[in-house]
């Protein structure tokens, strides 16, 4: 839903949250017209070396997690980690240069189901030292 909220610029609440999709878009920010190509992973389990070829093809990262999930929350740093070593790793081309992640818990609205705090949030992100935002 984030996605499509990005590329469409509304909410679309019907479409299948189970679906890998790449979504290609082309914006203009600071003036640059941006090419993207979002890969939506729709948070399925993958074994390790599905992970690894999507981090790889990678340039940045928005680590999404639902706070009604802690499940989701808990693999936010896991996935972190998997992000900055594969990253760093000597065999990647420029491999000195970490791409730009951010951490977004999801659906902030949801006050009454919530099982991740705000706080729980921020204080992630401090820990690894990386940009936090809440939405819904």
């Amino acid at each position: 839903a984030l996605t499509v909220r990005f590329i469409t610029r509304r909410f679309i609440g019907d479409y299948d949250p189970t679906l890998e999709m790449i979504y290609r878009h082309v914006a203009v920010i600071d003036g640059e017209m941006v090419h993207f190509e979002i890969l939506d992973t729709a948070g399925q389990e993958e074994d390790s070396l599905q992970i690894e070829e999507k981090i790889k093809w990678g340039d940045g990262f928005a680590v999404v997690y639902s706070v009604t999930d802690r499940c989701s929350f808990d693999e936010v740093m896991r996935l972190c980690f998997l992000i900055n070593h594969l990253h760093s790793s000597p065999k990647r081309s420029g491999g000195s240069e970490q791409p730009p992640v951010v951490i977004v818990g999801n659906k902030k609205d949801l006050q009454f189901d919530r099982m991740v705090s705000t706080e729980d949030g921020e204080n992630l992100s401090k820990a690894l030292k990386l940009p936090f935002y809440e939405i819904s």
